[in-house]
């Protein structure tokens, strides 16, 4: 992690295994990876990369705002919207809202996390 500005090359990051609660996976096989890049001195804002790889999957979000860099994946929001995102698309989650992920194709984003 740094503490000063710093550019990065997203398709290139070089990212570790974060692996998922089994309880989360619906189904497939699908395999997390990620890195925070940089955090808060409060450990409340994160800035990072994530990569998930296809499957079925669900969450609790947390405050995010997101772009994807590659892959696709629908995003259905319970109670809410159900959307699909590519390269390019940003998304924005809101604290608590529960979601279920479907991984078209290996997808990595880059993300600000508020907690």
């Amino acid at each position: 992690m740094t503490t000063h500005s710093f550019a990065l090359h997203i398709p290139d990051a070089e990212l570790e295994p974060d692996p998922l609660d089994p309880a989360q996976i619906v189904s497939g096989t699908p395999e997390v990876t990620g890195k925070v890049v940089w955090e808060s001195a409060d450990g409340k804002q994160l800035r990072g990369i994530w990569q998930i790889t296809p499957g079925v999957v669900t969450d609790t979000e947390a405050d995010e705002l997101f772009v994807v860099v590659s892959g696709s994946a629908t995003i259905e929001v319970e109670g809410g919207a159900t959307f699909t995102v590519g390269p390019s698309d940003m998304g924005v989650l809101r604290a608590g809202d529960r979601t279920t992920w479907t991984v078209h194709e290996t997808l990595r984003k880059a993300y600000a996390i508020s907690l």
